[in-house]
C-alpha cells in the first residue's frame, strides 16, 4: 500500500465533519445523512475507505460530500479499530530489542513497511467481509427506506476499500462471498450469492486481482492511476476490463496520468493538477452512481 492509502493529506481549512460515529450491526460506523433526511427520500451508499479508516477527518468529509448529494452514507470500520500504521514510534520499538532483531530492519521506513505488511496480514477477506456483511444487514433493517428508495445499495471504495466494493459487486460462491475458503467440492460451491450492491465506483484500488474483476456483475466505474504498481494495468486492469466486456457488464474505466496513487481521497494538495483531478474523480464517481 502507498503512503496515500495510510496517511491523510492536510484537511482543507475550516471544514468540519457533520456526520456521527455510531454502531450498525454491532460494528462501528460513520453515518452521514442528507440535511432533509428522513423527510425527503434518500438512497443508501456504502463507502469503504483506504487504510486511514473511519476516524480520519478527510474520510468523514468525503462521506459528507456524498450525503450532501442526497445519499445516506454508511462508512464502516472494516479494520475493527485497527487502522493502518502511518507513523513509527521509535521509543516504543526500542523497548523490545529482540523484536527489532527479528525483523532485521534498520530504517524507520523499513519498519513502517514491515508494520504495514503485518497489518495487511491481519485484514484479509476472511476478516473484512464478515464485518461488511454485518453492517449491510444492519443497514437493511435500520435504513430500509433508503435501500428501497434506491432499489438496493450503492457502493464507492478507495484504495483498500476498492477491492471490497468489487467483491460485493460480484457473483461468488456462498462461502467466498462471506470471506471463507473457496470450496474444493464443486457441489458445495454451487450455491452463489448475487451481488450485494446495485452499482459501484472505485478509485485506485490496492490488492485488486483480475479474478475480482472477472466475478463482477453489477455496473462499475473504475478510476486508476497511469503506471500504478499497486493497480497494474497489464496484469490486472486490462484482463479485468476484457472480462467485464466479455461478461457484458456495464462499466467504464478512467485512467488519470501524472497523479499519485490515492489522489482521489479527499484532502488538500499544493499541486493544482492533482486538485483538479481529485475533483474530477469525485464528479465521475458520483455521476456513475446517480446514473444507476
Amino acid at each position: 500500500m502507498g503512503d496515500h492509502c495510510t496517511t491523510d493529506r492536510p484537511t482543507p481549512e475550516g471544514e468540519v465533519p457533520t456526520g456521527e460515529l455510531t454502531k450498525l450491526g454491532g460494528v462501528d460506523v460513520y453515518v452521514a445523512k442528507p440535511a432533509d433526511y428522513p423527510h425527503s427520500p434518500s438512497k443508501l451508499l456504502l463507502l469503504l475507505t483506504g487504510g486511514t479508516g473511519i476516524k480520519s477527518t478527510n474520510n468523514q468529509l468525503q462521506a459528507d460530500k456524498y450525503a450532501a448529494e442526497g445519499y445516506l452514507v454508511i462508512m464502516p470500520d472494516q479494520f475493527d479499530n485497527d487502522p493502518a500504521p502511518n507513523t513509527v514510534n521509535m521509543a516504543e520499538l526500542n523497548k523490545d530489542a529482540s523484536w527489532l532483531e527479528t525483523i532485521k530492519m534498520k530504517s524507520a521506513e523499513g519498519i513502517k513497511s514491515f508494520m504495514i505488511d503485518m497489518w495487511l496480514a491481519r485484514h484479509t477477506p476472511e476478516k473484512v467481509l464478515p464485518i461488511l456483511h454485518k453492517v449491510i444487514e444492519g443497514a437493511k433493517e435500520e435504513f430500509a427506506d433508503a435501500v428501497a428508495n434506491g432499489g438496493g445499495i450503492y457502493g464507492v471504495g478507495y484504495c483498500f476499500g476498492a477491492k471490497y466494493i468489487l467483491i460485493l459487486a460480484g457473483d461468488h460462491p456462498d462461502t467466498v462471498a462471506w470471506g471463507q475458503e473457496s470450496p474444493t467440492d464443486e457441489e458445495q460451491g454451487a450455491v452463489k450469492k448475487a451481488p450485494v450492491i446495485k452499482a459501484g465506483a472505485i478509485a485506485h484500488g490496492t490488492m485488486v486481482t483480475k479474478e475480482d474483476l472477472e466475478a463482477v456483475k453489477s455496473p462499475v466505474y473504475i478510476i486508476a492511476v497511469k503506471d500504478d504498481p499497486l493497480f497494474p494495468e497489464e496484469e490486472v486492469l486490462t484482463p479485468g476490463r476484457q472480462a467485464l466486456e466479455k461478461n457484458q457488464v456495464d462499466h467504464e474505466v478512467q485512467i488519470f496520468p501524472g497523479v499519485p496513487h490515492g489522489f482521489a481521497v479527499y484532502g488538500d494538495y499544493d499541486d493544482s493538477k492533482i486538485k483538479q483531478s481529485q475533483a474530477q474523480a469525485y464528479g465521475l464517481m458520483l455521476g456513475w452512481i446517480q446514473a444507476h
